[in-house]
């Protein structure tokens, strides 16, 4: 049971990023507060220390998915070590 949880562990940790760019486009569609609304809010006004923010933000989170689902494939498989 535990080998068959790499691949839907890797597949959660890769729709996180369809999350982030489903938000905005929800949240512009249907003009709903968030920080998706606040990105596009952004660009249109042309203030380009939020929207370097912003995109530093999801960037990390981006980031931090991808080291927890590394972190967590070594301990649902220990045959898998890194280095």
């Amino acid at each position: 049971v535990r080998n068959a949880m790499i691949p839907v562990i890797t597949v959660i940790g890769l729709n996180f990023g369809l999350l982030l760019a489903g938000a905005i486009l929800t949240e512009t569609v249907f003009s709903w507060p968030g920080i998706g609304r606040y990105v596009v809010d952004a660009v249109n006004m042309r203030d380009y220390p939020v929207v370097q923010g912003c995109v530093l933000f999801f960037a990390l989170m981006f980031v931090i998915v991808n080291l927890i689902t590394d972190i967590v494939y070594v301990y649902i498989d220990p045959r898998i070590h890194y280095g």
